[in-house]
Parts: C-alpha cells; structure tokens; sequence
C-alpha cells in the first residue's frame, strides 16, 4: 500500500526545482491573513510583482506568499498551516510558467483545435495545460477556461506528462481585454429649478465646483467596494445639488468618467444614477 505524501514534503520537493509554493486548505484555497495583515493593514502584498512573504513570518497575501525557502516553508509559522493542508499550490508566474485551466469537456477540445500541445496535467473536472513563460491571469477568457500565471496561484496535482513548450501568442492573446465602449451621453438631470432661476444656491459656483471635484477624488481614491462607492457618491452629490439645477451633462459626464475609470460600466453609471436619484425622491 502507498502511503501518501505529506503536502509539505512536496512543497519541499517543488521548492528544490524553484518552484514557489504555499499551502492550500479545504476548498483549495489559501490560508486567510494573520490579524496584523487583515485587510492589508500591512501594505497590500497583493500588489507585489514577484512572491515572497510580506514582514510578517505568516501564511499570509495568497499567492504572494509563495516562497521557494525550505527554511519558511518548514518554519513554526507554517506547521500549522501545514497540518491543515489538504494540497500544494504554487505561483507558475513565479516559476516562470503559465497554466491554462481548462474546466470542462468543452473546453478541453476547443484547447485541441486551438492550442499548440503541452504539458498537460490531469484535474478533477478538465485539465491544465502548462507553457513556459508568463503572462497577465485572467479569469473566464471564454467558457470553462482561465489563465493563471502571475499574481495568481493554480493546484500542484503532479508533474503531467507531454514536453512543456513556449507560451503562444494565441494563449497571450486570451488576456487582452476588448476596448471599454464609448461613454454615451449620460442622462441630464430633470428636476425643477428652485427660486434663484437654477443657479446653485449653495454661497457660489466655486461651491458647486469643489463638490464634484471631490467626488471625483472619492471615486478614483475607491480601493474596494468600488460600486457601493459610486452610488453613495452620487447619492451625496444629489443630495447637495439635486434640486437647484445647478447640476450639468459635463457634471454628471465627470463623475460617470471617474467611476469608468475604476472599471465600473456605463450601465452601472447609469443604474446608479438613477437609484440614486429614486433614492431622494428626485
């Protein structure tokens, strides 16, 4: 009878190769941050370009505390990571590699008429197919299929079989996002004009000015929530200058910019808008 591997034993054995590797709990995902890392508190590892640990001897920032040290990956801080491992995962961008997953059936014939044949490494439901050298990862290129290069971390599930070759152009080519569509023209405000014959009457036009300013600055300073962020800025700015008048297409085409920026849709910009004015009875 075999005995199985420990999962530390093969994160020590990818390490050797230069693989970088970290643990992965039920669910096959990584460990959560310690509590001085929580919410990034200690600087957003994620951020990071190549893996490594950040200041703290933890499990912590996913896949950019994959590490190649036998002396972290065999340290205290990680045993009893590693005691609750179900599996390895490991950093192919830090390896150098690319992974294509392939989830299903489907999307494993498209990979056979479309892609140049690898090293292939058998999964629970598909197949990852794995090229050398690396590239952005990206998530659902098309049906039953992601990339994982770098910033992203993919399941050890043994070495495959097949000669790894280069990265493809078609592969590459994957991760290119289409090009945003053009901003329409958002929607103008159709409120009545109070007394004042629809000049704002909040002291002076320099008022009305700095408020979008600043809401511009609150949309683009957004690091998370990034939708709960716009409504709740548009709901703000509505709240101040929706019943003046004061407001204009190039106001609202301001905000509605801002928020594409942060990769909100125009449709989005729009929705919110509206519920936002829904909101205040506008």
């Amino acid at each position: 009878m075999t005995t199985p591997v420990h999962p530390r034993h093969t994160a020590l054995s990818l390490a050797a190769s230069v693989v970088p590797v970290l643990p992965l709990r039920r669910g096959k995902v990584p460990f959560g941050n310690c509590p001085a890392c929580a919410d990034n508190a200690c600087g957003g590892r994620p951020n990071m370009k190549t893996p490594g640990p950040c200041d703290c001897p933890g499990v912590c920032h996913a896949w950019a505390a994959a590490t190649t040290d036998p002396a972290v990956i065999v340290s205290p801080p990680w045993a009893a990571a590693w005691r609750q491992a179900v599996c390895v995962g490991y950093h192919p961008g830090g390896a150098g590699l690319t992974v294509v997953d392939l989830d299903d059936a489907d999307a494993i014939a498209w990979a056979r008429e479309t892609l140049p044949a690898t090293r292939t490494v058998p999964t629970t439901r598909g197949e990852h197919w794995i090229y050398r050298g690396t590239m952005t990862s990206r998530n659902k290129v098309r049906p039953g299929v992601d990339i994982k290069s770098t910033m992203s971390y993919a399941r050890y599930l043994g070495p495959g079989t097949g000669r790894m070759v280069d990265l493809p152009d078609t592969v590459r080519a994957l991760a290119v996002k289409e090009p945003s569509p053009a901003l329409p023209a958002p929607r103008s405000v159709s409120v009545p004009a109070q007394s004042g014959g629809g000049q704002c009457p909040h002291r002076t036009p320099v008022f009305l000015e700095r408020g979008i300013a600043m809401a511009e600055q609150r949309i683009t300073a957004a690091r998370s929530a990034i939708h709960a962020s716009v409504y709740g800025t548009f709901l703000a700015v509505l709240s101040t200058h929706g019943r003046c008048g004061c407001l204009t297409d190039t106001h609202i085409t301001r905000l509605f910019t801002a928020a594409q920026t942060k990769g909100e849709t125009a449709r989005h910009c729009t929705d919110a808008w509206t519920n936002a004015r829904t909101t205040l009875g506008l």
